[in-house]
């Protein structure tokens, strides 16, 4: 039988440093980037289940 998760809780903290750089910025806009494209292909997944019932 396949567990079926209802509800996820993320924690996220986020600390805003005077001291970064524009080389770390872009880096991390990177990294968002990925994190969007990975939470969208998830999200499509998650659709593409519920269409199949």
């Amino acid at each position: 039988m396949p567990i079926e998760i209802k509800e996820l809780h993320i924690k996220i903290n986020v600390s805003d440093n005077a001291n970064s750089t524009a080389a770390t910025s872009t880096t991390s806009s990177a990294k968002k980037e990925k994190l969007i494209e990975a939470c969208i292909e998830q999200v499509m997944r998650i659709q593409e289940r519920k269409n199949e019932r």
